[in-house]
């Protein structure tokens, strides 16, 4: 749905909505983005491929790969390359029909929670120029070097650990062509915290490559939906405030 806004007419010009990409973490229930106002439209989709019957799962029905985590990644291995390209569609694929099919503007914003927030990330720092800011709650942020992540990498690109630096935000940050400034939520009483998203790896990172990084961190939240709610309109306006409409 695209505001009726979208087609006002504002100091003589049409106006085009500008474009926030939300990406899903995992197999998450779907929560409702509320509008912010200013001419945003807020785009969002799923954590892995659609068609159940016709795609691959993990044969083990893990909620951490397959259906639920495609980790956002252009996939190498069998059975996974004809339909875990999960990056290309958030890149460039989703954009394309967005953009041609509805009256919104070309400036782009990303933000993700959790597995999706590692998509955010490094579909950020792989494409200097393409979008404005980027956020993202509770991310995954070294992936190469979580449970998580070392199993969905390596069942996906294989066992090569260099090829899995290319999906792993905490690699990527070193070379980025762009520093555009990373905004990062975390509860302080998430549990996969420690063991699974390690956010001082980024803290580490970005330091040393001397990428503005805002790290908060919030008593009493955890890993779940409610977090993301209570926080979506701060993003949405640190969004909207890059693109030109804050």
């Amino acid at each position: 749905m695209v505001d009726g806004g979208a087609h006002s007419i504002e100091r003589g010009h049409r106006r085009r909505p500008l474009v926030p990409h939300r990406v899903r973490g995992r197999d998450w229930p779907r929560i409702k983005v509320r509008w912010l106002g200013g001419h945003v439209a807020p785009v969002a989709r799923d954590a892995g491929p659609d068609l159940t019957a016709l795609v691959p799962d993990d044969p083990d029905g893990a909620y951490d790969f397959g259906l639920g985590a495609g980790f956002y990644v252009n996939a190498t291995e069998q059975p996974w390359p004809q339909h875990y390209r999960m990056y290309d569609y958030v890149v460039s694929e989703l954009p394309a029909v967005v953009e041609s099919q509805f009256p919104v503007s070309d400036a782009r914003a990303i933000s993700g929670h959790s597995m999706g927030g590692h998509g955010a990330l490094i579909c950020a720092l792989k494409n200097p120029g393409r979008y404005r800011s980027v956020s993202a709650f509770s991310p995954i942020v070294n992936p190469s070097n979580r449970p998580w992540g070392v199993k969905a990498l390596g069942r996906y690109l294989g066992p090569d650990r260099e090829r899995w630096k290319d999906w792993d935000a905490c690699e990527l940050i070193a070379d980025a062509g762009e520093r555009l400034p990373l905004l990062d939520d975390r509860g302080e009483n998430d549990n996969f915290l420690t063991e699974q998203l390690k956010p001082q790896a980024l803290e580490r990172a970005a330091a040393a490559a001397g990428h503005r990084l805002t790290l908060r961190r919030h008593p009493g939240y955890d890993h779940s939906c409610y977090f993301i709610a209570s926080l979506i309109d701060d993003h949405l306006r640190h969004h909207a405030q890059a693109l030109g409409r804050g």
